[in-house]
């Protein structure tokens, strides 16, 4: 498997093609934006009528990565569920799945803006979380300190022929894709993101194997935060 490996508060991390982030030292798994029972949602608010199977579909690829590399912790930054109704709408099936996912090791939720109050399962719940030197929440803080990790404007990149999501890393933060099956993106050159990036930023695309790009050309921001 192709990783990019990099550096964010002295930690060495890696982002995965899978659009999951593992900290190795700390044995710590993150996955934004799973988005679950977004078919519902859609169907419940008179919008698209989508096959509802993008909640399976997205815990067998977050089981995938769990079972790969068997963290101690796992973190869901938030907006892990479409709405609060969704959440409480999952088939029994579903909720066993997450239950017995939830059980193999530390589990914290932090809250998002589609899913801001706890929901009837395991695992801890946060608006956010410090580990050692590293920060992980929900939406990015343009004041935060370095070593934030966060999630919610589920990055993409344009390529020629479509685009991927991507992880948006530099010296001060990172920010990952989203994991759900059924979520769009937002251009990592859109100002809301250029404003949080800082000179030396990267694209790192997922899929089949990480591709990294320049963000910003060279000289083309002052290197500055917040």
């Amino acid at each position: 498997m192709n990783i990019h490996r990099f550096s964010l508060a002295g930690e060495r991390l890696e982002a995965r093609p899978t659009r999951t982030l593992w900290w190795p030292n700390a044995r710590l798994l993150a996955v934004a934006d799973l988005h679950l029972g977004k078919s519902e949602r859609m169907a419940r608010r008179g919008g698209a009528m989508l096959p509802p199977y993008e909640t399976l579909d997205t815990l067998a690829r977050l089981r995938a990565e769990i079972e790969a590399l068997s963290p101690d912790h796992v973190i869901a930054l938030g907006d892990s569920f479409d709405d609060t109704a969704a959440a409480r709408a999952l088939p029994a099936d579903v909720v066993a799945t997450l239950t017995d996912m939830v059980a193999g090791q530390r589990w914290t939720w932090i809250t998002g803006n589609h899913d801001p109050g706890r929901v009837d399962l395991p695992g801890d719940l946060a608006a956010d979380i410090q580990a050692g030197p590293l920060t992980f929440r929900h939406i990015a803080d343009p004041k935060a300190g370095p070593g934030e990790l966060s999630g919610h404007y589920h990055p993409k990149a344009r390529l020629p022929h479509g685009s991927r999501p991507c992880f948006l890393i530099d010296s001060h933060r990172a920010i990952l894709p989203a994991f759900g099956t059924y979520t769009g993106g937002l251009d990592a050159c859109a100002p809301p993101l250029l404003d949080l990036m800082g000179a030396d930023a990267q694209a790192v695309l997922t899929g089949s194997q990480t591709l990294t790009v320049r963000l910003f050309a060279p000289e083309a921001k002052p290197a500055r935060h917040g």
